[in-house]
């Protein structure tokens, strides 16, 4: 077994002492990470908001400038996976999840309780709805991704570090980055991860219980969700055990074809030419408002604010906090590609994906608590999209795909969690050993349930997106790095010519 590093056993003991305050003092723990929370999203929303229009801004600029033609790698690699397998990782590894556990909620809420531009439940909410679906799930969250997964990739492939965040900074801070100040850096990214994986782990195992209840009236509590998250977790395991390019790439590539049926079954049941005209004059608002939206904060206004704070501002934080993994997770599947294709492919795609998505499921959900066929608005969350497919034709069998899905997304996140976990914790090897990744497997895990168990989920969301504000200037840290180290790569390419 490659040898671990500092890095995993520091974790380690901050991970333990962290559930462990929140499994014995689950209400204190809340109120504490609340109050950080709340003060970290009215404090630094404004910096948020800039954070990632400036990603967005120099994700653009690297597809048009000369470093698009630099390749992650040998000037003679060429990527591992092909581009539909690739754009599958992607989106299986993202916020797959997440989107289907918010498909149908979010443009709902937005849409009942609308982002304070527009009168709920009218017209100009639906299609508002719309667009900060889009928004919170679109270019900027890919962006954002996309730059600090190339400055891995760059660093991993094409100068021979290793896959550690930590090492992306030493054209700026040198052998400081070898000792406490790296360490410290590596820490703080595998915390986010393995707190931001297992708060998913929680949560889909929250949502595929209220599917199997739908469909078997399986009961809801604590006791079926922890035999989902075991038997889950022997799932990703085994994945994880047969390695990135047989477990994880097949996995990725059965998500892909069991969300596109998925999302055929609503398309043609659901109100079909709605769904068409909502997407195209949403996504047109959407690029026709995007500046204005990436820039709002707000400030004369308390109620808009307090939406901010509670949706836009508070996503930010959650995407920056999973950056870590999703973006390690990104660069490792992506040698051999250029930039200009890695960061268009990561912005572009996943985006497109996740409009549809949004518009299909949310079009559905929306028309039918306008024409009150159901009060979806009163249903929970991880409820909805199931309390919908009931009133659908084929619902059963619609219900079933989609809790299929679920667990399928559910694996592939935790397992490429693991790889992700088992890198960082032997120094950044591309090939961590299973012992490793069966440790982090069993450690997600485990966090799950118990804090699952003491309704912590909460809490511990609350700190990862408290973890996001320092790891938000490693961020910047990073693309400092990484543009020195292109400017170099160019002189020297045209030095060989």
């Amino acid at each position: 077994m490659k040898k671990l590093s500092k890095t995993f056993y520091i974790s380690m003991a901050l991970i333990a002492l962290a559930v462990g305050y929140g499994a014995f003092a689950p209400e204190n723990f809340e109120t504490i990470t609340s109050t950080i929370k709340s003060f970290v999203a009215s404090s630094f929303g404004w910096y948020y908001m800039l954070l990632m229009t400036f990603m967005l801004a120099l994700s653009i600029f690297f597809i048009l400038s000369p470093y698009g033609k630099i390749r992650l790698g040998k000037d003679t690699d060429r990527p591992q996976f092909s581009t539909i397998t690739w754009i599958s990782m992607l989106f299986s590894a993202g916020m797959g999840i997440g989107l289907v556990f918010y498909g149908a909620a979010e443009p709902l809420s937005h849409f009942a309780i609308s982002p304070a531009t527009e009168e709920p439940n009218t017209d100009a909410a639906f299609k508002e709805a719309f667009r900060q679906s889009f928004f919170h799930w679109g270019f900027h969250v890919w962006a954002m991704y996309g730059v600090i997964a190339l400055s891995l990739a760059f660093f991993q492939f094409r100068k021979g570090e290793p896959g550690l965040i930590s090492a992306t900074l030493k054209p700026i801070f040198g052998k400081r980055m070898g000792g406490p100040w790296g360490t410290l850096v590596d820490v703080l990214a595998v915390f986010a991860t393995a707190f931001g994986v297992s708060t998913s782990l929680g949560i889909g195992a929250i949502q595929i219980n209220a599917g199997l209840n739908y469909l078997f009236n399986v009961t809801i509590g604590i006791v079926p969700q922890i035999l989902i998250i075991a038997i889950v977790t022997i799932l990703f395991v085994a994945s994880a055990w047969s390695g990135l390019s047989k477990g994880i790439k097949y996995l990725s590539n059965t998500n892909l074809v069991l969300a596109l049926a998925l999302l055929g079954f609503v398309l043609i049941l659901g109100p079909t030419l709605l769904i068409f005209d909502i997407f195209t004059d949403s996504f047109g608002g959407y690029l026709a408002n995007i500046v204005q939206m990436s820039l709002r904060t707000a400030p004369l206004n308390a109620t808009n604010r307090d939406w901010l704070d509670n949706w836009t501002i508070f996503y930010w934080a959650w995407w920056i906090s999973w950056a870590p993994f999703v973006s390690m997770f990104i660069a490792r599947v992506s040698k051999g590609r250029t930039i200009k294709e890695f960061v268009a492919g990561v912005l572009v795609a996943p985006t497109l994906l996740g409009a549809i998505w949004f518009s299909a499921f949310g079009t559905t959900a929306i028309d039918m608590q306008k024409r009150g066929v159901a009060d979806l608005a009163q249903s929970s969350t991880e409820l909805t999209i199931f309390e919908m497919f009931h009133s659908m034709p084929l619902s059963t069998l619609i219900s079933f795909f989609a809790v299929v899905l679920i667990a399928s997304f559910f694996i592939t996140s935790a397992d490429s969690a693991t790889f992700v976990l088992g890198m960082m914790s032997t120094k950044g090897s591309l090939t961590p050993p299973n012992n490793v990744k069966l440790i982090w497997g069993i450690t997600l895990s485990v966090i799950a349930i118990i804090l699952l168990s003491v309704g912590g989920l909460d809490a511990l969301q609350n700190t990862i997106i408290i973890a996001a504000l320092p790891f938000s200037f490693v961020m910047l840290f990073m693309v400092v790095s990484l543009i020195k180290e292109l400017k170099v790569e160019v002189k020297n390419m045209k030095a060989k010519k």
